[in-house]
């Protein structure tokens, strides 16, 4: 089973390039208004659907869950080379989880965060907004 995400985007050379990079691995498909990305570590369908406008962040926010402390660091490292800027977020209680995690944001706005979690609990920070 996969996870589908379809991202409306302006500029589809734009947005390849930064997902390319991401991914670490080349687009399957691209037409002139679409790309489809087939990461081989993740279970997702990944498509790309060029829209005249988009305005912002449409959705909260996308995120890859990595198994051990080091993919955050390896990951991060990773995507600082390529020229990202990273937000860090360490020890922090999100979704009724204590995470260590990083985010970047696409060139339409959409942010990412790469996580992992250290362990479940079971109260959540009032004013927390990441899983909004």
């Amino acid at each position: 089973m996969n996870v589908h995400v379809g991202l409306n985007v302006v500029n589809l050379a734009k947005s390849i390039e930064f997902y390319t990079k991401v991914f670490g691995e080349e687009p399957v498909k691209v037409k002139n208004d679409y790309a489809k990305f087939m990461p081989e570590n993740l279970q997702l369908n990944f498509t790309l659907n060029v829209k005249p406008e988009v305005s912002g962040n449409q959705v909260g926010h996308f995120g890859i869950q990595v198994e051990k402390q080091e993919d955050i660091d390896f990951h991060k490292d990773r995507l600082k080379k390529s020229g990202f800027f990273t937000r860090d977020e360490t020890n922090t209680t999100c979704c009724y989880a204590l995470q260590d995690k990083f985010w970047i944001t696409d060139p339409d706005g959409n942010e990412w965060e790469f996580f992992y979690t250290k362990q479940d609990l079971e109260n959540n920070k009032k004013e927390q907004s990441c899983c909004q």
